[in-house]
């Protein structure tokens, strides 16, 4: 256990310097005032961090007040874990400290530190204003238009409106295209994507945009291989096509390569990549081109 998670736990709880046995299975409590969704993945973050671990999670939207977090309390003392959690409301967290020092739970408030950080950063102390990062102001529209745009221009569709995109991504079949499409839509950004065919050339405006950034994905041969064998399975379909076939996958991968070099786009190679890794590199792209250009870029669109 780090030394600043050590601080965290004994700050909220004064049990939480008792060192406790390691435990086959763990019961973790995550309580929120709002969606949970930054707990939820601050949480999945750290978990990440251990092998093979054995973690019941118990999931508490929403509680915005003593009686809600009462209600909660038989489940914390039936079920005793780790209790992490976002509570501003001063009169719930206190009950909840109460509840957990009672109990002997260690509870980690788990944005404090940050929060106490940006405070003395910004000189000025925080609102306490329970799911502000949720609010529906024009950011929140902006990312539902670019998830709606992106649904909407998948797999080559809607060319004819590719110059309204932030981003296009051609690659291959089965290159992560649309997923990592889809990923960085809920990141704000605008996304086409077309599939590369050695019979079927693109569209002539592939190579006439002025606005997007068109970035080529590419992958290992035998890895794509391996993903359209799979992906043929899960239909019933007979696996040895030419979809299939080493040599032809070879020469679709070198043709889609040659394209991007033959036009200058950037090229990510996503055969050890997850969809987040990818589009982490295409967003930093992004921003580079975007700083190039004079204009001001922030990393994170529409959040």
């Amino acid at each position: 256990m780090s030394a600043d998670l050590s601080r965290g736990l004994s700050r909220s709880c004064p049990h939480a310097g008792i060192e406790a046995p390691i435990a086959d299975r763990i019961h973790l409590h995550l309580l929120s005032d709002s969606t949970g969704e930054t707990l939820e993945m601050l949480a999945k973050a750290a978990l990440a961090q251990f092998d093979d671990a054995d973690v019941v999670r118990h999931f508490w939207p929403m509680v915005r007040s003593k009686q809600h977090l009462d209600r909660i309390v038989p489940e914390l003392k039936a079920n005793p874990g780790l209790v992490l959690f976002t509570l501003v409301n001063a009169e719930a967290r206190e009950r909840l400290e109460e509840v957990c020092a009672q109990n002997g739970l260690p509870a980690v408030p788990i944005l404090d530190r940050v929060t106490e950080a940006l405070e003395k950063a910004l000189g000025q102390e925080a609102h306490g204003r329970p799911g502000k990062q949720h609010k529906m102001d024009q950011a929140y529209f902006e990312r539902v238009e670019a998830i709606q745009f992106t649904i909407a221009h998948d797999d080559g569709v809607g060319w004819e409106n590719w110059e309204e995109a932030d981003i296009v991504l051609a690659g291959v079949s089965r290159s992560s295209k649309t997923p990592t499409s889809i990923y960085l839509a809920n990141r704000g950004y605008k996304v086409a994507n077309i599939p590369l065919v050695v019979e079927s050339p693109p569209p002539e405006k592939l190579y006439q945009l002025k606005k997007p950034m068109v970035v080529g994905l590419t992958t290992a041969p035998e890895r794509l291989v391996q993903i359209r064998r799979n992906r043929l399975l899960t239909l019933n379909e007979k696996t040895e096509t030419a979809y299939v076939d080493n040599d032809r996958v070879k020469s679709e991968v070198a043709f889609a390569r040659r394209m991007f070099a033959d036009n200058g786009w950037p090229v990510i190679d996503v055969t050890r990549r997850s969809i987040e890794e990818t589009a982490a590199a295409i967003i930093r792209l992004y921003g580079e081109r975007k700083s190039r250009d004079g204009d001001l870029f922030e990393g994170v669109k529409a959040i």
